[in-house]
């Protein structure tokens, strides 16, 4: 496993140029949209609405650092070293797993940058250290969860063009039917109920209760872990099926 994730992280690290245009859009939502709307939003009770898209725009560079990380299975593909992988002495397990946690380790690494800029902009997390290890977990379980879908969506189409147009009309209704950039209270009907029913608005929801509130409210945490704990196992059990299947054709 440890192999296989040197090698992601190689590759990621040669093509430096993959984290940088996956971290610069939130980057610019971030400072620009955050100034700009901010006045709006103060309107609505919002203090310090940097701090309010934080969580949205965190989740965003999640994503994105996910999705970049599926075209290394087409890379490999080209130059052959997937099929050498395949016929090499090592776990199916361990090979999802490699890819996967580089993934996760380069949404980190982005989400990192996300958070250095926004303390400039006042932006803290009231809950403490305790707030500060729950958003870690948070964010490690949505970039598990989505490695394992990117992983396994890259293993079922035949290039990267295609793969690149299924992301993003994956990733862009995801972030923006959440509430990433607006509170959910002034939303009803059947907008709201679609909201609702993204496992990213409560992974949003929970990192923001942990920005503002200095009390946890475990009711609140917990389900969430719970959900995506159950989102983690479908993933890895669909990579790792899915890599199989590559086995034996």
């Amino acid at each position: 496993m440890l192999n296989i994730l040197w090698r992601s992280i190689k590759w990621r690290f040669q093509n430096p140029i993959s984290i940088a245009v996956t971290v610069l859009q939130p980057l610019i939502w971030l400072v620009l949209y955050s100034a700009v709307a901010g006045q709006i939003m103060q309107n609505l009770g919002i203090s310090n609405y940097t701090a309010f898209i934080l969580p949205g725009i965190i989740v965003l560079v999640t994503l994105g650092a996910c999705c970049s990380g599926g075209i290394i299975n087409f890379i490999m593909k080209t130059n052959g070293s997937f099929y050498r992988i395949l016929i090499a002495p090592i776990r199916r397990s361990s090979i999802v797993l490699g890819q996967m946690l580089e993934a996760v380790l380069v949404s980190f690494l982005e989400v990192a940058i996300l958070c250095i800029v926004s303390f400039f902009f006042s932006v803290t997390v009231a809950s403490g250290i305790a707030g500060i290890l729950l958003m870690i977990l948070l964010i490690f379980m949505t970039a598990f969860f989505m490695s394992g879908i990117t992983y396994t969506i890259s293993l079922l189409l035949p290039n990267e063009v295609i793969y690149e147009t299924i992301m993003n009309a994956i990733v862009l209704p995801i972030f923006f039917l959440s509430p990433a950039l607006f509170p959910l209270e002034n939303l009803t009907g059947g907008l709201k109920i679609a909201i609702m029913l993204n496992p990213f608005t409560h992974i949003i929801n929970a990192l923001r209760r942990l920005i503002f509130e200095d009390t946890i409210l475990i009711n609140d945490i917990v389900p969430v872990i719970g959900l995506f704990t159950v989102m983690c196992c479908i993933s890895f059990a669909l990579a790792f099926w899915r890599l199989k299947k590559e086995t034996t054709h």
